[in-house]
């Protein structure tokens, strides 16, 4: 019971601590990812519009102003200039036709493609000091984390 007890009421400081150190690395990915971005025609707020329509394929505009928590208006401009940037298309639904999902062209996977790439070629380089184990159990941590997270 007493462990029990411990598991759930860790120190203050001791999250207080985790809670700056993922508020700072959660800023540095962002400002890398920024930085990789510049390097293409997609702004911010359209990579990560286009990596929900690529991990989760079409979608309709209400449905991906929900997951941005984005006004629909403002999810219409960024899907508007998307479509210009020939990177998404505006399909009809097939059963239904009033619907319209938001359809990620080839140019935009291979946008979303390579920009993960070089996120992922940033962290490689992060991690070159750390050991296969630690790798390993920040990994565990981390998808734990993460699972628990989701949950709530």
């Amino acid at each position: 019971m007493t462990e029990q007890i411990s598991r759930k009421q860790h120190n203050q400081e001791q999250v207080a601590f985790l809670e700056k150190e993922l508020r700072y690395i959660s800023g540095i990915i962002k400002q890398k990812g920024r930085q990789i971005l510049s390097n293409y025609t997609v702004t911010p707020p359209q990579f990560i519009a286009l990596q929900w329509l690529f991990e989760h394929g079409d979608m309709t505009i209400g449905d991906l102003s929900t997951k941005m928590y984005l006004a629909f208006s403002t999810t219409t401009d960024l899907v508007d200039r998307m479509e210009k940037n020939q990177i998404v298309m505006r399909v009809r639904d097939e059963q239904d036709r009033r619907v319209v999902r938001i359809h990620l062209l080839k140019e935009g996977e291979r946008v979303i493609e390579e920009v993960i790439q070089k996120r992922q070629a940033y962290l490689q380089e992060v991690l070159s000091d750390f050991d296969a184990p630690e790798v390993q159990q920040l990994s565990n941590l981390l998808h734990k984390l993460h699972v628990k997270m989701k949950e709530d």
